[in-house]
């Protein structure tokens, strides 16, 4: 590498801090075969440390330390085959008379053994941990955990600073509690680079819990004897006495530490910090204390994951609580968008957000300072990318997606919660950008130059507060707010999941409602054509004229339509008496076949559609087999109000063909026993007596009610005649319809009336055009007119004063436009007798306009 290269505190990572070839001069080591038997390596300083004779390759254990160390030591390394926990022996004596602290361990077949000056035995070791546990056990709160903890760590165990330092996202560190000594400079917040920590030395962290180093200034002790490039090196990865980097022993000395320990933080198996100590002259902590910090950080790593969790468990049950109100409405609302679009409110207090949006279905809904709605579907599709179906946040959207930075002072940060499984659709919580200082322990971006170790750096010198400004970012998403957003997610997806299957649960339902409407609609349609035929040939059977033939035919089709119209209208209730006529209208004509008799009743909305099936049965039965199908047959129907309130109504035919039951039951018969006692409650019977069927019903009184006078009740005084007719001949008509023949047949009805001014137009257009050159005296519009309405035509009369009505083949008034809810109405088909009435009242009610 030239000079003038120039390389980042990346090049760090290329150091093979596990392989170091030497040891700290505090202790020393011995590296033996896994059994304890013979010496393969050592430190240099182990015959001076130990009392034993410069040459120790190859040589027993048993014989260098004597039999009762060796003993013990190898059933250490029987015990010490996870590394990551060595076997450690306090006060073992050898035979040169020396006291010494031992760690034993096997890794990748070797036996490591470190030797350090005799502490303490491992009584006041495991009192010092108790001590610790003690004092932190009882906290409730991360914060006043990790506050207490730097505070009870020097104080036990002296260090001039204590610090705890956790790691962010990106691998940068803060230093989120500190204790020192009075005349330290504080370091309190702030924050280091991710390169001040090698990715080695990070993956070293988790294997070794504790790291001490004893002198920043000390010697190297190599290992004996010097390993070689062709030599396999000692893997000193779990040795606590491993030798330290010269780049991080710099990195102490340009800190001014002398000394320093670490204990790993682990978390749900990650690092997610470090309890770092610094002091300010050389110290080596004695196993003793090692084995109490080495204890305590993982009571503490415990203790902290554990409130962790607990937080995690409160704010799951506060979103929980939060999501409920939408849950319970989810499960009576049909439309789950909309439920979810008309509380995006609620969703916005779940956390700390400037704006919230719902992208669903590719419909967009926001509140507060979001994105523009043009750039949401990109925005849609990246997120789609790296969610994978997954709670994804960043508070630095303009460096993820450079589109963002036309946005970033409404929407730098954005926290993403999938509805679904497949990246569609998406509630999304914003933050607004916030230019804001951080402090950092020397500037992270500084390049240097290379130093004396070769390609590898000179850590930096100056640890001088650097201030950054930095802009195109938000608040950061805290653990808190995803956890919160996972809550959320779990809630909606769980709403849209159950939606989808209350759906699918309803199509089922409204496919088998289909079917059954489509063999009811399938039966009625065969009843009426039937109905028809029989009309029709009844008709011919009576010898009149033709003309009398197709005014009767005409009246009795005309009725059948209001029948079908009352059924269709059933569901707002009705009179019984108003059903009974509709119902068999088309069958008692001139003849007088039919009578009927009781008192006002009124059905209510049930009993009204109930009985409009049964009667539609009854009646559709007797004239194709009953006392309507001949001449000469009669039907009455009577019905009487009982004490307790129920309705009785006798159904009785006579004078018919005789009856024989055949044990043939039919879907009508069927409907005709079951519909009442089924649907209201009350009862039916059938009698088939030789001259005619008769049929009993009981309606129960809560579907029954009497009627007041005048209200579809059933009294027989005639309508008024009416007054003397005005004259129609005079009239100028405009009759909008699109249909050529009704069109054809209406021209008749006038022309019958000697109305021979009318002006026919097929569209709401051709229509408007005749308007300009012609203004009629009433007006008769069909109100659907195939390809739209004729809505146009009738604002246009209404300006022009000219009085209309309108003609419709539906039941109810839905299709009248707005602004003509008073305009009378004429039921289609067309009769000639309620039209040319209709004509004469709308006429005679306008007065007469001049020539």
């Amino acid at each position: 590498m030239s000079g003038a290269e120039r390389v980042d505190l990346s090049n760090c990572d290329r150091e093979p801090i596990h392989v170091p070839g030497s040891v700290q001069c505090h202790g020393c080591l011995i590296a033996c075969d896994p059994q304890g038997g013979v010496v393969q390596r050592h430190s240099r300083n182990a015959p001076d440390m130990l009392g034993l004779p410069e040459t120790l390759i190859g040589r027993d254990l048993a014989e260098l330390l004597g039999p009762l160390a060796t003993g013990r030591i190898r059933e250490a390394l029987a015990r010490g085959s996870d590394p990551s926990s060595p076997a450690l022996l306090f006060g073992i004596e050898l035979a040169s008379g020396g006291r010494f602290d031992v760690s034993a361990h096997v890794f990748k077949g070797v036996g490591i053994l470190e030797f350090e000056a005799a502490s303490a035995e491992d009584g006041p070791a495991l009192d010092l941990a108790r001590s610790m546990f003690a004092h932190v056990r009882g906290e409730k709160d991360v914060d006043k955990l990790l506050r207490h903890s730097t505070r009870l760590i020097r104080s036990l165990l002296g260090y001039d600073r204590v610090m705890i330092y956790q790691f962010a996202h990106d691998g940068a560190g803060q230093v989120v509690s500190e204790d020192r000594r009075e005349d330290l400079e504080s370091f309190l917040h702030q924050w280091f680079p991710a390169s001040d920590i090698p990715q080695q030395a990070r993956t070293l962290y988790v294997r070794n819990i504790v790291r001490v180093i004893g002198d920043a200034n000390g010697e190297r002790c190599p290992l004996v004897p010097e390993e070689t490039p062709l030599d396999d090196p000692l893997d000193l990865s779990f040795a606590h006495l491993r030798s330290v980097s010269p780049i991080h022993l710099e990195y102490l000395r340009n800190m001014g530490v002398a000394a320093s320990m670490s204990i790993s933080v682990i978390v749900d198996g990650q690092l997610w910090g470090l309890v770092a100590c610094h002091h300010y002259a050389p110290r080596a902590l004695p196993m003793a204390e090692r084995v109490a910090a080495e204890m305590f950080g993982a009571f503490f790593a415990l203790h902290l994951q554990a409130l962790k969790q607990k937080r995690t468990l409160d704010v799951a049950t506060r979103a929980r609580r939060a999501l409920d109100r939408v849950l319970r409405l989810a499960s009576q609302d049909e439309d789950i968008g909309a439920l979810l679009r008309a509380n995006l409110s609620d969703f916005a207090k779940l956390m700390p957000c400037d704006g919230i949006g719902l992208w669903l279905g590719g419909q967009w809904s926001a509140q507060g300072a979001v994105p523009p709605a043009a750039d949401i579907p990109g925005l849609a599709n990246f997120i789609g990318d790296k969610a994978s179906g997954k709670v994804w946040a960043t508070h630095e959207l303009s460096r993820e997606w450079l589109r963002a930075e036309a946005f970033c002072a409404e929407a730098s940060g954005v926290l993403a919660l999938p509805l679904s499984q497949l990246p569609r659709d998406y509630l999304l919580f914003f933050r607004k950008e916030i230019v804001h200082t951080l402090e950092w322990a020397g500037r992270p971006a500084k390049v240097y130059e290379t130093g004396p170790f070769g390609d590898r750096l000179t850590p930096r010198k100056s640890f001088a507060i650097w201030k950054e400004t930095v802009s195109g970012t938000a608040s950061p998403w805290t653990d808190a707010d995803r956890e919160i957003a996972e809550a959320a997610r779990s809630t909606l997806v769980e709403i849209v999941l159950r939606h989808n299957e209350l759906m699918a649960d309803e199509r089922g339902k409204a496919d088998t409602r289909q079917r059954l409407l489509n063999e009811e609609l399938n039966h009625r349609v065969k009843n009426i054509l039937a109905v028809i035929k029989s009309l029709v040939e009844h008709s011919l059977q009576d010898g009149r004229s033709t003309q009398d033939y197709v005014d009767s035919l005409r009246g009795r089709v005309q009725a059948l339509a209001i029948a079908h119209d009352q059924v269709v209208r059933g569901a707002g209730g009705g009179a019984l008496g108003d059903l009974l006529r509709a119902e068999l209208s088309p069958y008692g004509g001139a003849e007088k076949q039919v009578t009927q008799a009781g008192p006002p009743v009124w059905l209510d909305a049930r009993a009204f559609s109930v009985m409009a099936l049964v009667l539609h049965e009854l009646s559709t039965n007797a004239a194709k087999y009953g006392a309507l199908s001949r001449a000469g047959g009669r039907l009455a129907v009577n019905w009487a109000m009982a004490a307790n309130g129920d309705c009785e109504v006798e159904w009785r035919e006579t004078g018919g063909p005789e009856v024989a039951k055949t044990g043939r039951r039919g879907f009508g018969m069927v409907l005709i026993e079951r519909s009442v006692p089924y649907d209201l409650g009350g009862s039916s019977r059938m009698e088939f007596a030789p001259g005619g069927l008769v049929a009993h019903f009981c309606l129960p009184a809560r579907h029954v009610s009497a009627a007041v006078e005048g209200e579809g009740g059933d009294g027989a005084a005639a309508q008024a005649a009416d007054e003397p007719a005005r004259p129609l001949a005079e009239l100028g008509v405009l009759l909008v319809e699109d249909q050529m023949l009704i069109a054809m047949d209406v021209e008749t009805m006038f022309s019958d009336a000697g109305i021979e001014n009318v002006v026919t137009a097929p569209s709401a257009a051709e229509a408007l055009r005749r308007l300009q050159e012609f203004t009629p005296d009433v007006a008769v519009l069909d109100v659907n007119l195939g390809a739209g309405t004729s809505a146009p035509v009738a604002h246009e009369l209404q300006r022009l004063g000219v009085p209309f009505i309108f003609a419709t083949g539906y039941g109810d008034r839905s299709m009248i436009p707005a602004g003509c809810e008073g305009v009378p109405v004429l039921p289609k088909p067309y009769e000639s007798e309620p039209l040319l009435k209709a004509l004469r009242e709308i006429v005679e009610a306008q007065p007469r306009r001049a020539p």
